[in-house]
């Protein structure tokens, strides 16, 4: 039996700084176990310029813990105003990584996001022009679309046509949640790729609705059916290098969750590694946890893979994590994902880097 792993220190491609007293509270719990994260823009105002997004990375950089090395992997806020020549600035400059589409109204301060996928033409052919990736919160906002039927719709209406009209745009599917997202990835011949997140993993709707709302596994995409969460699980753990891991670890105030219109989002970046190493040894796939948390996402971004290890080791006993951790006179609630864990990033190669 496996009681110890070592990994190539991963990446976290679609992570959710905040910023402020929330991103200096929350990121140290990113920077142990990850060499590098694609960074979400969505604050407010959300970071639509180059310089927006240069700001933000040198407030990361100056949050970051010493003993750490971590690089932001910066992205930039589309709206239908986005300009593409900003676009190509910024990508062929190395400042950024990837362009994000919201679709207005979607999900947290998506409210600047694109209304119509036609007046961003323009900014998506170039991108498809200069390799810029495009990641995708792939949902319709319309009223009359059920709100568990909205990647699905927005796969037909949106990105099946958008994949006609530009095959060769680079796309993520950011945070797929069912099992027709899967389908459309492994039907893509090139130029498609998707992030999974650690909680559609492992909960289903059940968690979020059965026996009372937990406001908690609230998130966006929602928690799907189990048919959609076993897709997803088999799709993480099968090899195939178009799945990678984007813990969409999304931190919000208690405050702010147990409310009567609660935010959507979990924060899941303090035991993302424990909780994968968990589901991916649950399915006899220990051996391809390096790929999907290591490999995979830096070859679809052009990177090489981080040089350092760290390891995971196996307990006797279940690990005790924090369950709220203090942001001024708030708490963030930490990702419990309904079981126990035993798997632990040793805090030894998390300090130092280990080479080996």
């Amino acid at each position: 039996m496996t009681d110890e792993l070592t990994l190539t220190r991963p990446d976290d491609m679609h992570l959710h700084l905040r910023d402020g007293a929330m991103m200096q509270t929350v990121l140290p719990h990113s920077t142990r176990d990850f060499g590098r994260a694609i960074i979400m823009p969505n604050l407010v105002p959300p970071v639509t310029t180059v310089d927006a997004a240069l700001a933000y990375r040198d407030r990361i950089l100056a949050a970051i813990p010493t003993q750490d090395r971590f690089e932001p992997l910066m992205t930039l806020y589309l709206t239908d105003m986005t300009q593409p020549d900003e676009v190509a600035r910024g990508f062929k400059a190395g400042v950024i990584k990837a362009v994000k589409l919201y679709p207005a109204g979607a999900t947290t301060n998506s409210d600047k996001g694109v209304s119509d996928i036609t007046k961003v033409m323009p900014v998506l052919e170039k991108m498809a022009e200069i390799g810029a990736p495009l990641l995708v919160h792939g949902e319709v906002t319309n009223r009359e679309v059920d709100i568990f039927d909205r990647e699905t719709v927005f796969i037909d209406r949106v990105l099946a046509p958008l994949r006609e009209l530009l095959p060769g745009l680079r796309i993520v599917m950011e945070h797929v949640t069912t099992k027709d997202g899967v389908d459309f990835v492994i039907a893509g011949e090139r130029n498609l790729a998707a992030t999974l997140t650690v909680h559609h993993l492992v909960l289903n709707r059940n968690a979020l609705l059965a026996g009372g709302i937990r406001p908690h596994y609230y998130c966006l995409p929602v928690l799907k059916r189990e048919t959609h969460r076993l897709a997803l699980r088999a799709a993480a753990t099968s090899g195939d290098p178009r799945f990678f891991l984007g813990t969409d670890s999304a931190p919000h105030s208690r405050s702010s969750k147990e409310c009567a219109c609660g935010c959507a989002g979990m924060f899941t970046a303090i035991n993302a590694m424990p909780v994968l190493a968990s589901v991916f040894e649950t399915d006899g796939k220990l051996d391809l946890l390096e790929g999907f948390t290591s490999q995979y996402g830096a070859r679809f971004y052009g990177l090489t893979p981080n040089a350092e290890k760290i390891r995971l080791i196996k307990r006797d006993t279940p690990i005790e994590f924090e369950t709220d951790i203090g942001v001024g006179e708030d708490y963030v609630t930490v990702f419990d994902p309904g079981f126990p864990l035993y798997w632990q990033v040793d805090p030894r190669s998390q300090v130092q880097g280990d080479k080996q």
